[in-house]
């Protein structure tokens, strides 16, 4: 399996009090999976597993576009982050928020400043370049959230919730950005949701998550209301 995915992943595991997350999927080259399931089920838990923030099982195998990843810091990863709050630093501008992984990974400030200038039409933030979170709106504030990550051209993008503090018709604008900029960037996304019609329409693949487990797994497609738990 791992040979011909282009993002291969196998025991991802987390042991609870309550419960144990243990997962293995694999994801196609520029497809978007969502993660679908209760609250608690364990969604974010894998997310994090999977850029390093959560401590690995031994047994567990990570692999991205044939590179074993499973041992390599988070910054090395080639993968971004996109939280459901945008995490914005405060005391930073939008432009040097979107500049702001540029400029660690050595990139001079003048360049990584115009760089991510250039950056921002994509999202619908030209003039927006001075401002400060505060002043943003939700959507703005994603917008420049996600602009901040895809400017690092990252191969795997994982999306915790991004959608689920705005209002309904922000969302559904927003989801057509992310639709859009996947296309425009290829990248290979990984979805954590509570709305499933949000999965279904954004997502190739869709994954079940009850209780730390895979219940079901296919495309999204094929994927029906009665799957899911009775609670």
């Amino acid at each position: 399996m791992k040979e011909k995915a282009f993002f291969y992943a196998k025991n991802l595991i987390q042991k609870f009090d309550s419960m144990e997350v243990n997962a293995s999927f694999e994801c196609e080259k520029a497809s978007m999976t969502s993660i679908v399931g209760s609250s608690g089920s364990g969604k974010s838990t894998l997310l994090r597993l999977i850029c390093g923030l959560n401590k690995a099982d031994p047994k567990q195998e990570l692999f991205l576009d044939g590179i074993d990843i499973n041992k390599l810091p988070p910054s090395r990863r080639q993968t971004g982050l996109v939280f459901q709050s945008n995490c914005l630093f405060n005391h930073l501008t939008v432009e040097d928020n979107v500049a702001y992984g540029l400029i660690s990974n050595g990139v001079k400030r003048k360049d990584a400043r115009k760089e991510a200038r250039d950056f921002l039409k994509y999202f619908e933030l030209e003039g927006f370049e001075k401002r400060y979170p505060e002043t943003l709106s939700g959507g703005e504030a994603q917008r420049v959230s996600l602009a901040r990550t895809l400017i690092m051209k990252p191969k795997l993008v994982l999306f915790d919730e991004p959608l689920s503090a705005l209002d309904a018709p922000l969302r559904k604008k927003l989801a057509l950005l992310i639709k859009k900029l996947q296309k425009d960037f290829g990248f290979t996304g990984i979805m954590v949701t509570h709305d499933i019609n949000e999965a279904k329409s954004m997502s190739d693949q869709i994954i079940l998550l009850e209780k730390g487990q895979i219940i079901w797994q296919g495309l999204a497609e094929a994927f029906r209301e009665e799957l899911l738990p009775s609670h």
